[in-house]
């Protein structure tokens, strides 16, 4: 039986794209599963992100109370196998510059 799949899907500024990256895929994400033995794969793509800051905050960006708007890169990545996840999850929360990261995970389907 082979290890379930995940993906890791992030949002981070693009300053801090390559650090991230570094911490992910030090963890052991962005490894696909098969012959070739790639390491370090993922797909990017910028865009507009946009968050209001509540009054317990102390954001990165913007000023508590005020909408910001912000150019942030978003990032997909495989994890195959949970521990792998959620060492990458993990690493991801330690090297983004964000209070609080925007990431999802999502279990993967073989067919």
């Amino acid at each position: 039986m082979s290890l379930q799949k995940f993906k890791l899907i992030f949002y981070v500024p693009p300053t801090s794209l390559q650090a991230c990256q570094t911490a992910i895929f030090s963890a052991g994400a962005g490894r696909f599963p098969g012959p070739g033995g790639y390491t370090e794969c993922c797909f990017t793509s910028r865009g507009m992100g946009q968050f209001r800051p509540g009054e317990g905050a102390n954001p990165n960006i913007g000023e508590v109370g005020k909408l910001e708007e912000v150019e942030e890169v978003k990032v997909e990545v495989m994890c195959v196998g949970r521990d792998v996840a959620g060492k990458a999850v993990e690493a991801l929360k330690k090297a983004h510059p964000y209070e609080e990261p925007a990431y999802e995970v999502y279990k993967m389907e073989d067919f």
